[in-house]
Parts: C-alpha cells; sequence; structure tokens
C-alpha cells in the first residue's frame, strides 16, 4: 500500500488590489489580510512547506509560522499588461475573450490552460513527497489543481471562489488526486 500525501492549499489573506478589484501586483497584505491568518491556524504538523513567490504569499506563510520554500510554480496566473490595472479599466471585449476562452491572453501573460498545466506538474512533484505538505498560493492556482485534481475543464475555472485565508485539501493515494475539503 502507498502512503498518502496529504496537500493543503491555502490561499494568501487579503491585499489592498483584492479589496479593489485590481489585478494583482507584487503587494503586500493589507491591515485585514493581517488579521485573518496567524500561527493560531491549525495546519496540524507539516513535513514540507511552499509558497509562491510573491509578497503576499510568502508573508501568510510566515504569518502561519511556515518554514516555506519559495517555489515559481506556485506563482500567480500571470496577468501581464493588465496588471495593476481596475477590471473596469480592462477593455470589455478583451476581458470577455479572457473569461470565455480558457486558451486566450488578451493580456500578454499566461492563459487559464497554461496555468492549469504548470499547477498540474508542480502536483506531479509533490505527489512523490509523502506526508503533510502546504502550499500558500493564490486563489487562481488553488482552482487550477481542483480542476487538474477533478479532470475538469479548464472552462470550469471562474466558476469556483476561494476565498482569502481559505484552505484546500487533497490527498494522492497511488496515481490519483482526490479532492478532500475546501473552506
Amino acid at each position: 500500500m502507498s502512503e498518502i500525501v496529504r496537500l493543503t492549499l491555502v490561499s494568501h489573506a487579503m491585499t489592498d488590489a483584492m479589496s479593489a478589484g485590481r489585478f494583482p501586483t507584487d503587494e503586500p497584505l493589507n491591515a485585514l489580510g493581517h488579521s485573518q491568518v496567524d500561527a493560531t491556524t491549525e495546519l496540524g504538523p507539516v513535513d514540507a512547506a511552499w509558497c509562491g513567490p510573491e509578497k503576499r504569499t510568502r508573508q501568510t506563510a510566515e504569518l502561519l509560522g511556515l518554514r516555506a520554500e519559495t517555489d515559481a510554480q506556485l506563482a500567480d496566473l500571470d496577468h501581464g499588461a493588465w496588471r495593476g490595472s481596475v477590471l473596469s479599466g480592462v477593455p470589455p471585449a478583451d476581458l470577455t475573450v479572457w473569461l470565455t476562452d480558457p486558451t486566450q491572453a488578451p493580456h500578454g501573460g499566461e492563459s487559464v490552460v497554461a496555468l492549469i498545466a504548470r499547477v498540474r506538474e508542480w502536483m506531479d512533484s509533490v505527489g512523490t513527497k509523502p506526508g503533510r505538505l502546504v502550499a500558500v498560493t493564490h486563489p487562481a492556482v488553488i482552482r487550477a489543481a481542483i480542476l487538474a485534481t477533478l479532470d475538469s475543464p479548464p472552462k470550469s475555472f471562474w466558476r469556483i471562489v476561494i476565498g482569502p485565508a481559505s484552505r484546500t485539501v487533497l490527498h494522492l493515494r497511488g496515481h490519483a488526486w482526490t479532492l478532500r475539503s475546501t473552506g
């Protein structure tokens, strides 16, 4: 019998960009974000921890008391030229393309399909490490992990809501990931 891998994906806490409806840059957590998460949040024993390279994920990991290794594969979806822009400032036709065709990236960054492939590759690599694993990352990365786990179509990406400082737990037994819980 193979060992179980338990992967807890933690969404970074609130930032000013999230509050303002802006595409993110490399911003820190805001005051609300700092109050959303702290070292008393129970993650149980952790055998290995990672976080995305952005300030907001590193700060969330630190507040959780994790000694997380930075991993570029856990970086946020690359929003290209839209970085720092408010949603209402994006040309409506481009926004429609982006929200309806997961293969497209009108902002010049990364498509949803490319993000899912990147996250699936990362999950395959950590799936070789038995034990309790934690990754502090972004809502988009967690959505991609859920879609990869469920073999769901990329067009379902925008139907998944991942809140700030929320946790999603996946298990790997044998060769298949399962979605254990979200929230």
